[in-house]
């Protein structure tokens, strides 16, 4: 759902008039071929962007240990992430935007069934306080 000026709810508009605005047609069909689709996982991005288009990367965070903590030399790290990027999408900032509306509103809707996703994980631990 969206939200009207005044803070109340309103619908979002149908795909039928999504396709309205965007084509200026009455009706339009939407075929989906999924046959070259894969699925990947991801628990990490990064973003970048020019004046035209976003740029997302997808991919994994894997920590990499180091020398154990005893072996290490002073001010030396003792592990380190490597962020592996599989995947990079581009958007013009048209579907950067609809896709930003859109995951917005899954979270809503997740949050409202299952309560508020803490991005902090001090805060997920059990027996945190809010």
């Amino acid at each position: 759902m969206a939200e009207s000026e005044n803070n109340e709810p309103t619908e979002a508009p149908s795909i039928e008039a999504q396709a309205q605005a965007q084509t200026g047609q009455q009706q339009i069909r939407l075929r989906i071929d999924q046959k070259s689709m894969s699925t990947t996982y991801a628990n990490a991005f990064r973003s970048s962007t020019t004046a035209e288009e976003v740029m997302l990367d997808f991919g994994l965070n894997q920590v990499i240990q180091a020398r154990p903590a005893g072996e290490a030399q002073p001010n030396e790290p003792v592990g380190e992430i490597l962020f592996d990027i599989n995947n990079r999408i581009v958007l013009n900032y048209y579907t950067a935007k609809r896709l930003a509306i859109t995951i917005g509103q899954i979270i809503r809707r997740y949050e409202d069934q299952f309560g508020e996703l803490k991005l902090n994980v001090a805060d997920r631990a059990t027996g945190a306080s809010n």
